[in-house]
């Protein structure tokens, strides 16, 4: 490991971040243009923007040699966008859940994450696996975009019209930079931390969880942050769960098929860093089913939850021959705690709908 690496790392970091920025902002004023609401501008167009930095590592990865970076990447940024950018932009302010999030986006976000897992029991995330998710990405995609279009009229009267600022050639020069600024980021984020992960011991699959991960859910973070402290709600919720659904059907999905024989997925990954995704994502469902919002207090166990993850995986890089001990301390510490914190959440949501008269359905 030397300066220079380093010095890449962080300069990759920042142009992850910059270009995430102007990428978002470029496409979700397109989105505007056409008429599509906040909340399916975050579902689609700004998560498919605030994924191009994990697309942009995971094929570099992939075409580098670095399986255990690409596969890391996409599931430990899916962990960070639930526990780490969704709880810090609780505490920021509560978010408001949708109702359709809560019935279509929330499940199609669980059942991607279930077929993951299912695909990787065999070592591989294969051509035809990776053509199915991305076949079932354009499939949610195209229903949301139908969706949006059947009620513009409801949202252009509940959320206002669109306000044009700069003209729609600003945005796709906007977008054409974002996507520059991505794929050089990515090229010395990649090189970097792999040579880092060699220098310190630490495998790439641990690189990918932790330091990648968080590299790349940036975007998100600094997306979600924003739009909450700017009333944007319905988008910050939106692109979280927007962006675990593109990760999955889009990242991987398409590594999948350009990589020749599929991406391999290690042991470790399916022992138990794809099943804690998995539950991290049924933990959501509940979550933002009670009240119809992620109150602080749930941030702050989202936030705690991540910190207990990344710190079990920091401690176990020192030697990865402990990586099942940790693993059955991790899941039996953690499933217990997230059963108990769902029935809780779940006994009071009955109690508090039963203790009121009962009312028009939400939308």
């Amino acid at each position: 490991m030397t300066a220079v690496d380093v010095a890449l790392l962080l300069g990759g970091f920042a142009l992850l971040v910059f270009g995430g920025e102007l990428l978002v902002r470029g496409a979700s004023g397109i989105a505007r243009a056409i008429g599509l609401s906040p909340l399916v501008v975050g579902l689609t167009v700004v998560s498919f923007a605030t994924s191009a930095p994990e697309l942009a590592v995971t094929l570099d990865a992939a075409a580098s040699g670095s399986p255990g970076l690409a596969v890391g990447n996409v599931v430990g940024s899916n962990i960070a966008n639930v526990l780490l950018v969704l709880g810090v932009s609780a505490l920021v302010t509560p978010l408001v859940v949708r109702s359709r999030v809560v019935r279509l986006d929330v499940p199609v976000m669980i059942a991607l994450s279930v077929a993951f897992l299912l695909m990787a029991l065999d070592g591989t995330i294969s051509t035809l696996d990776g053509a199915l998710l991305l076949g079932a990405l354009v499939l949610y995609v195209a229903r949301a975009l139908v969706t949006s279009r059947r009620g513009s009229g409801r949202a252009a009267e509940s959320e206002g019209p669109a306000v044009r600022s700069r003209p729609v050639w600003v945005d796709l020069l906007l977008v054409a930079g974002g996507v520059g600024m991505l794929v050089l980021g990515a090229q010395w984020l990649v090189g970097s931390a792999t040579a880092i992960a060699g220098a310190l011991g630490v495998s790439d699959l641990v690189i990918g969880l932790t330091v990648v991960a968080v590299g790349t859910s940036l975007p998100e973070l600094a997306t979600s942050v924003i739009a909450v402290r700017r009333g944007e709600r319905d988008l910050a919720v939106g692109n979280v769960v927007g962006s675990n659904i593109f990760n999955i059907g889009s990242v991987l999905g398409l590594t999948a098929v350009i990589s020749p024989g599929g991406v391999p997925v290690a042991d470790a990954a399916i022992g138990f860093d794809i099943p804690f995704m998995v539950a991290v994502a049924l933990a959501m469902l509940p979550v933002v089913y009670t009240h119809a919002s992620v109150a602080r207090w749930e941030g702050i166990l989202f936030v705690g939850y991540y910190l207990a993850y990344t710190l079990y995986l920091l401690l176990d890089s020192a030697d990865h021959d402990a990586l099942p001990r940790f693993s059955d301390v991790m899941l039996g510490f953690v499933a217990p705690i997230t059963v108990v914190t769902l029935v809780l959440l779940s006994i009071g949501e009955y109690r508090r709908r039963a203790s009121r008269p009962a009312g028009p359905p939400g939308r």
